[in-house]
């Protein structure tokens, strides 16, 4: 099923939340308003929206919280992708030019702060305490897993539980919080908001799992060249399984790789070879089903609503999608 026809049911919802969410960039600043309308021109799938907007209709429905809701979540990935970017020193993002390669890191920065910033605001304007509680704590944990990753690709000393515990942060924990927001905007329980939640971890850590096999297929030319993840001393699961299958004097050649040889197109591509023959992406590819089928599971204990059928179908999107 293609994304369009998943959105179809809320697709009245989602076109107020795009106009929702330009106006929360807007700004009496050229430049940023500039910057503003490019980050909106190149915007992705927004599945995090989509999330959010399912999730309220499990529960009393989408209402005006709800479309803070998305915009609060929406304006802070935007705002860590941004971030990401200048971090990675990334020139490019989905196709288009990264905004530090057109706007250089000082100015992308400062864009990802006033974004984070109209998040904020956006939420205590409208006494959305709930929602900002649910949102900086992932910020929280987001940064935390960024560090962690860092710090990780230093040593290349990543086992498959610190592996998990980083894309729970990194990856899981905005999924998780899309439900949550969700489900909280349209009167969910305590109770309903902590179990959505757990839906959306195990969703996230599909995701991202996801992620790391994209970037080992050769074939694969959208906006992202392949072994991206290699290249910034990732340790992704696939990897991580090949390093557990080696030998002592094959783990040295694989590290000796990803630390001194990381920009060399053709030992990445040797190094993407021996992880396919070790059977990496077929593991990575079992645990990203067992999570999928765990999020499903889980989802049975929610109120059955037309709704739950089409978070299923999303569910389903984000791991067969091809980029």
């Amino acid at each position: 099923m293609t994304l369009k026809e998943i959105k179809a049911p809320i697709s009245g919802h989602v076109k107020t939340f795009e106009q929702r969410f330009k106006d929360s960039m807007k700004s009496k600043v050229p430049l940023l308003d500039t910057i503003t309308r490019y980050i909106v021109k190149r915007k992705g799938k927004q599945l995090r929206p989509l999330f959010v907007f399912f999730s309220a209709e499990l529960y009393e429905g989408i209402n005006e919280r709800t479309y803070r809701a998305a915009a609060l979540i929406e304006l802070l990935h935007t705002a860590t992708l941004i971030h990401d970017d200048v971090v990675d020193d990334s020139n490019e993002r989905r196709g288009f030019f990264s905004l530090n390669a057109l706007w250089k890191n000082k100015i992308s920065v400062l864009v990802g702060d006033y974004l984070l910033s109209r998040g904020l605001q956006l939420a205590l304007e409208n006494d959305d305490f709930d929602l900002l509680k649910i949102v900086t704590r992932s910020v929280k944990e987001m940064s935390e897993g960024e560090l962690l990753q860092i710090e990780k690709a230093r040593s290349l000393d990543v086992e498959e539980d610190i592996y998990f515990e980083i894309i729970r942060k990194k990856t899981a924990t905005l999924i998780a919080s899309c439900l949550a927001c969700g489900a909280a905007s349209a009167g969910a329980t305590k109770e309903d908001i902590k179990a959505i939640q757990a839906v959306g971890e195990k969703i996230g850590t599909a995701f991202q799992i996801k992620d790391d096999i994209l970037d080992l297929d050769l074939s694969r030319m959208k906006g992202k060249p392949s072994g991206v993840d290699i290249k910034e001393r990732k340790m992704t699961l696939p990897l991580i399984y090949l390093i557990n299958q080696a030998s002592y004097g094959q783990k040295r050649k694989i590290v000796n790789i990803v630390k001194n040889h990381n920009q060399d197109e053709e030992k990445v591509g040797e190094l993407i070879e021996m992880i396919h023959q070790s059977g990496g992406v077929r593991y990575a590819t079992e645990k990203m089903t067992q999570y999928k089928n765990e999020a499903l599971e889980m989802l049975k204990s929610l109120p059955d609503k037309a709704a739950k059928n089409s978070l299923e179908q999303l569910i389903e999107f984000t791991i067969s999608r091809e980029n």
